[in-house]
């Protein structure tokens, strides 16, 4: 098969013709060329109709336009490669017989679009080429095809058309009236445009708004069901310790009884027979044994023993967390009429390290007298109440807490 093209061999891109080859040797000073048997790609844009000669400048089109179809038109623009330097036709011919090229000179465009081209930056030579190539009718239009064309070799050297052809009269331009017309067109879709980019910025802030309010009222009543289950197990364990209380009262008066029927030489009672009156709990209140309420103090000795439990293999964490809060019972009975003694920010990391972190250490402070106020952010305790007396009690229990090293073990 003969050659349809030539190939750089220093940077391998394919050229049609001698005169591409020579004009890439100038711009490169390669001059390794070599006939080749592969063709030229010639890859036109469906929706355009720009030709693209590499997949890498369609790659190019696309990122740029957004343009995905290209036709490919390769075979049928393919044609043997001449390595035959061109010659001069007749016309170019003198009388005296030696040939006689045409003056090639830069073309005219528009002047004014020329000079608002050079005013944004852009070359001479790239401003001159971008009107000339874009058909010189418009700013628009030129910018468009410098975007789309800011990859090309020549893009910033100055055409050239023959002579003969520089006084052609150029496309006519936009008038001043049609320049402000188009002008406001890009400015009213420039503004319609980041109206919709500030409304779907909006919609997404309100989505985001909702979202943290479901997530806030989610974690509210998670909290609210965690306390109920907590008040719910407390109070099934204040009546499991009043039935063992109850039991051991009973079974202490059975073997005061036995003793006593003992010592005055009376049989001992038969089992059946004593376990048929079985009394009822109603009896027992009238034997003289009402059942004791748990005091606060037992409430706060019990969340003590909880919190120990919970984290028993942190003890230095633990004793850490007793003396911390001692340390905010003293503080409030020394400057009752402080407020900064009663107020303590729960996202505080300290006191997060310290008690927030560890399950019982909050509880224990609202046992203490403090609320929870501003959405569960701060813990306060309303000057008219503080109890001395509580505050005192809860000392004593975190005293006893911290020097008692069998505290919570049993």
């Amino acid at each position: 098969m003969s050659g349809v093209s030539l190939k750089c061999g220093d940077c391998g891109t394919l050229l049609k013709s001698v005169e591409e080859a020579q004009e890439h040797a100038e711009l490169t000073s390669h001059s390794n060329f070599a006939e080749s048997t592969e063709p030229v790609l010639n890859l036109v844009c469906s929706s355009c109709g720009k030709p693209c000669r590499t997949k890498t400048e369609s790659d190019l089109h696309t990122k740029r336009t957004g343009h995905t179809e290209f036709a490919d038109k390769t075979s049928e623009v393919t044609k043997p490669i001449s390595l035959e330097s061109p010659t001069p036709t007749p016309m170019d011919v003198d009388a005296s017989g030696s040939a006689q090229s045409e003056e090639m000179v830069a073309p005219e465009v528009d002047k004014k679009l020329l000079e608002e081209l050079e005013g944004m930056g852009f070359s001479m030579a790239r401003a001159t080429r971008a009107l000339h190539c874009s058909g010189n009718s418009s700013l628009e239009g030129a910018v468009n095809w410098i975007v789309e064309h800011e990859n090309d070799a020549d893009i910033d050297q100055m055409p050239m058309v023959p002579a003969s052809s520089k006084n052609d009269p150029p496309k006519p331009s936009l008038t001043e009236e049609e320049k402000k017309m188009k002008l406001l067109e890009l400015r009213e879709r420039a503004r319609k445009k980041k109206e919709e980019e500030e409304k779907r910025m909006e919609r997404e802030k309100e989505k985001e708004r909702v979202r943290i309010g479901k997530e806030l009222l989610e974690a509210k009543r998670m909290e609210e069901e965690n306390e109920r289950k907590r008040l719910i197990a407390f109070r099934k364990a204040e009546k499991e310790e009043e039935k063992r209380a109850l039991e051991k009262v009973r079974q202490k008066l059975e073997e005061d009884k036995a003793e006593r029927r003992r010592r005055l030489g009376l049989p001992a009672e038969d089992p059946a027979t004593a376990a048929k009156p079985s009394p009822p709990p109603v009896e027992e209140k009238k034997l003289g044994l009402p059942i004791k309420p748990v005091t606060k103090t037992e409430q706060m000795r019990e969340c003590l023993r909880s919190l120990k439990k919970n984290h028993k293999d942190e003890d230095a964490r633990v004793k850490k967390a007793f003396q911390t809060l001692f340390t905010y019972a003293g503080n409030v009975v020394k400057n009752p009429e402080e407020e900064k003694y009663r107020k303590i920010r729960l996202s505080n990391q300290a006191f997060k390290d310290r008690v927030g972190g560890l399950k019982g250490g909050i509880e224990f402070l609202e046992l203490c007298g403090f609320e929870k106020i501003e959405d569960g952010e701060y813990l306060f305790m309303p000057r008219e109440k503080v109890d001395i007396a509580v505050l005192n009690s809860a000392g004593n229990e975190l005293q006893s807490a911290i020097n008692n090293p069998h505290f919570g073990v049993l």
